[in-house]
């Protein structure tokens, strides 16, 4: 299992919406995806803006090509994420899950 993580940061008070609006997007476009496995948003105050990161989890690096594209490290960004005033990263990180254990 493969995690893809991207993060952006936008003002506290646009917040709300921008994470309901990370998931009617990102996260229902990389569920219809075959490989996908499950997604977690997660915000936290950071420098006075909210810092909202996206975990997207998927069974194999192949599945996630399939979503992002042959360039996996670059973040598939969307039309109005400028709504939000967002300052995305451009880029994701992806890690092998070597653990993953609920309690």
């Amino acid at each position: 299992m493969f995690a893809r993580e991207w993060k952006a940061r936008c003002p506290n008070s646009k917040k709300d919406g921008f994470i309901e609006y990370l998931y009617e997007t990102g996260v229902k476009d990389t569920s219809s995806t075959a490989g996908f496995q499950g997604a977690q948003i997660f915000s936290r105050l950071l420098d006075g803006k909210s810092e909202v990161t996206l975990i997207s989890y998927w069974d194999s690096l192949e599945s996630i090509k399939a979503f992002a594209g042959e360039e996996i490290s670059i973040a598939k960004l969307y039309p109005e994420d400028f709504k939000y005033d967002l300052e995305p990263d451009n880029f994701v990180s992806h890690y092998e899950v070597v653990e993953n254990r609920w309690v």
